[in-house]
């Protein structure tokens, strides 16, 4: 694939040429696994997501123009699949499986498109919404971040004339290859891309695959792009993300359904998928809660991924839940995904070295790492915590715990409500940059 310039493409930008969100591929393959489970067991579910700045200081009606924000959000909602990836779909193999999608949810997404949105401005913010089934609302969240994190790029460099872009981006390519050259001395340490939602742009998450495929080969396992793997023959990765647990908690009737939804998510995601897609998210209403709880048939699963734990504690923590159940942590796996910078790759890669099976899944800091890039300073530049999540089902509020307190969401009321359910023990408040 012959290499973007993307400095000058940045300061040629058009509409035909470069709008952010090219196709509905450009999302999570997570998104794409959790939609055939949720559009064959919950067609009639409605979920509501919506936008969560937590980063609190940065105003974004105030950086985005909100013509331009509209104007992105509509192209997205006139994309459909191609024949192309509707053909790359049916016949690829993933996780070693031909066919994981099935003929009649691949007839349902051909004409799938994204649904209407809701948007505001409130105190420098803006309030964006997602309304309607869940099965089509739970396609915005990947793109809808991705939309505003370029647009929040584009705008900080608006007045950058050609050379200070060209400074721009080789500072920030110089960079990046520094931690390429960092992570080679681990030729064990297995790294996928788990970038898009905060990218900078679609073209610098595509510089920055490239790069890491030819930086780290063999180590460099895949991307979570769906688009980024069609068109680098690369292998799509993920598993299930919080959404899941947080809207089959939301539909429980009482306290013993709600303690009990993390687990039927399993069940169901069970029902599907299995191999290494069996992966563990424990910690939507906290990892202790779930491994004091947990049916002895969670040990079986394949791994775990412990997302908003410190890495060794929760790891750790893990460790020794697979023991006491007479599991051998060597044969297992632990993705590590929360906010991973090289440091902290390396840490935890010698501390596990030899204990358990692991895979780093790499995010905003390595698709949107422009920090002191800019020949002037342009805090605009600077990655925000950005999340798109479920805020209701079905009229019900929805809620997310937590292992870090400072990531919960939801109704405050609710959350309590959650807290007697769950506790809060071994929540830790952690600083949430990314």
């Amino acid at each position: 694939m012959p290499k973007t310039d993307i400095a000058r493409r940045v300061y040629n930008h058009t509409w035909k040429l470069d709008p952010i969100i090219r196709s509905l591929l450009d999302t999570d393959f997570y998104k794409l696994l959790m939609l055939q489970m949720i559009w064959g067991l919950y067609p009639t579910v409605n979920a509501t997501f919506s936008l969560i700045n937590r980063t609190h200081s940065v105003r974004l009606a105030d950086e985005i123009d909100e013509g331009e924000l509209r104007a992105q959000l509509d192209h997205a909602r006139s994309i459909r699949f191609s024949k192309k990836e509707m053909i790359w779909l049916a016949g690829n193999s993933f996780y070693g499986r031909k066919q994981i999608f099935d003929p009649d949810f691949l007839s349902w997404l051909t004409g799938f498109r994204l649904p209407e949105y809701e948007l505001r401005r409130h105190d420098g913010q803006y309030e964006l919404h997602f309304h309607g089934a869940w099965h089509e609302t739970t396609m915005w969240e990947i793109p809808a971040l991705a939309i505003i994190n370029e647009l929040r790029s584009r705008a900080a460099m608006k007045s950058m004339g050609p050379f200070a872009l060209d400074v721009l981006y080789a500072r920030a390519k110089a960079k990046m290859w520094a931690k390429v050259e960092r992570l080679k001395k681990y030729p064990e340490l297995q790294i996928s891309d788990f970038g898009t939602r905060r990218r900078h742009s679609f073209l610098w998450q595509r510089w920055c695959v490239e790069a890491l495929k030819e930086g780290i080969g063999p180590a460099f396992t895949g991307t979570s792009n769906v688009l980024l793997a069609m068109d680098s023959d690369l292998e799509a990765l993920g598993t299930n993300a919080h959404e899941l647990p947080m809207v089959l908690a939301a539909l429980a009737n009482n306290d013993a359904e709600l303690r009990a939804a993390p687990y039927k998510v399993m069940k169901d995601w069970q029902s599907y998928y299995g191999g290494n897609l069996l992966i563990v998210l424990p910690d939507a209403f906290g990892t202790a809660s779930f491994l004091k709880n947990a049916p002895d048939w969670v040990a079986d699963w394949t791994g775990f991924r412990p997302d908003s734990a410190p890495p060794v504690e929760g790891g750790e923590r893990i460790i020794a839940w697979w023991r006491e159940r007479g599991k051998d942590p060597k044969k297992k796996l632990l993705i590590f995904s929360d906010a991973l910078d090289v440091d902290t790759m390396e840490e935890t890669f010698r501390h596990f070295r030899g204990k358990v099976r692991m895979g780093f899944g790499w995010g905003t800091n390595l698709t949107n790492d422009f920090v002191d890039c800019a020949p002037e300073r342009n805090d605009q530049l600077r990655a925000i915590s950005l999340v798109c999540k479920v805020s209701g089902a079905n009229g019900r509020p929805a809620v997310k715990l937590s292992d870090n307190p400072l990531k919960a969401t939801g109704d405050p009321v609710e959350v309590q409500r959650y807290l007697k359910v769950f506790g809060s023990k071994d929540r830790v408040k952690q600083a949430v940059k990314v």
